[in-house]
């Protein structure tokens, strides 16, 4: 029995303790990094401290499992290398400093017995070694962290899946901004143009025919108490509070759209067909800011002069129509000319319909066709 527990051990079984030691730790490491929200402490650092192509990691947590595989690797990467090189700049210095000193030390003859030790036969060669070490030391932290932030972004970085949710997030808000845009140019460009020309009328007029005055400062206070009530809905949007936004207009407020226009000194000419109360209400309200920019168009462009509009619902389609002389002496707008026309362009495209616009004879005339049901 003595003789058999002096049998050596086998080298197999020699390594299985340093072995376990070695894969439990970073199993651990891989499992912890599977938490979704270590992706966002990960990112967060890496942003901070690697910067470069990692400035732009998103600080969100891993939603796909493939994304948490990914930072699971970077976890175990960053840690285990940051425990490496950790243990390495304690170590390396100090023994750097003491071979720095070695030949200047006085380590005794190596006397028996003494318990001193002798220095060896090149002393003069140690401190050399230390800058070496250091300087190896320096390139290691140096290649670590390069390395890290090569890998941060294909690690830490958004899967395909959150790259397209991304994309498609991006695609919304500009899409809500180009609204936006469509409906400040609109309305509040609209009742401006309007308020233009009334203010311009009454003030030639203001001796001559003051009734016609008063009626125009009536006018020009309907406007500019609309273009607020437009404004305030917009910005109440834009400040996502519902109980400030107003209701949009349609075209069942076309009458005092043309109202305004007539007071503004244009000689309109409209004729709006029926059925416009069967018009579903999101074809509705961007045929009114369709007219709308259309006779904003005929004001800015051409001045007062007279304007044809036509309404009509038939076949499934509304049709829109609006008109007007080209002006003498003024250039014809072409047509991809202004935000306006730009505006009108995306509200159709938006409702799958059809736009015309350009001149026609001595006419600049915009032609609408709206569907009023969505193409299946």
């Amino acid at each position: 029995m003595a003789a058999a527990s002096l049998v050596p051990v086998p080298h197999a079984a020699a390594l299985q303790a340093p072995l376990v030691l070695l894969v439990l730790p970073v199993a651990g490491t891989f499992v912890t990094g599977l938490v979704p929200t270590v992706r966002v402490l990960e990112g967060t650092a890496a942003k901070e401290l690697l910067g470069g192509a990692a400035a732009d990691l998103p600080a969100a947590p891993a939603r796909g499992w493939r994304s948490r595989v990914r930072t699971g690797a970077w976890f175990t990467l960053h840690l285990h290398a940051g425990v490496a090189v950790g243990a390495l700049s304690l170590a390396v210095p100090a023994v750097a400093a003491a071979g720095a000193l070695y030949p200047l030390l006085r380590w005794g003859a190596g006397e028996p017995g003494t318990g001193r030790f002798t220095r060896g036969p090149w002393p003069w060669l140690v401190p050399p070694a230390a800058l070496l070490a250091l300087a190896a030391l320096l390139a290691l932290i140096i290649g670590t962290g390069a390395l890290l932030a090569r890998l941060a972004p294909r690690l830490l970085g958004p899967a395909p899946a959150e790259r397209l949710a991304a994309l498609e997030a991006r695609a919304v808000r500009l899409a809500e901004r180009n609204r936006l845009a469509r409906e400040l140019h609109d309305s509040v460009g609209h009742a401006l143009s309007v308020v233009t020309l009334q203010a311009g009328a009454a003030r030639r007029v203001l001796d001559a025919d003051p009734a016609f005055a008063r009626e125009a400062l009536g006018a020009i206070e309907e406007s500019a108490r609309a273009a607020l009530e437009d404004l305030d809905h917009v910005l109440g949007l834009l400040r996502e509070d519902a109980a400030r936004t107003a209701p949009q207009p349609t075209l069942a407020c076309l009458g005092r759209l043309l109202d305004q226009a007539r007071l503004a000194g244009v000689e309109l000419d409209a004729e709006v067909g029926p059925g416009l109360d069967r018009v579903p209400a999101a074809v509705s309200r961007e045929a009114y800011r369709i007219v709308q920019e259309a006779l904003t168009n005929a004001l800015k462009h051409a001045g007062p002069v007279p304007v044809r509009l036509r309404v009509a619902v038939a076949d499934g389609e509304l049709a829109l129509e609006v008109s007007n002389p080209l002006g003498s002496g003024r250039p014809a707008p072409g047509p991809g000319g202004g935000r306006g026309l730009g505006g009108v362009r995306e509200r159709v495209l938006v409702l799958h319909g059809a736009l015309t616009a350009g001149p026609d004879g001595d006419r600049w005339r915009v032609g609408v066709s709206l569907p009023l049901r969505s193409a299946s």
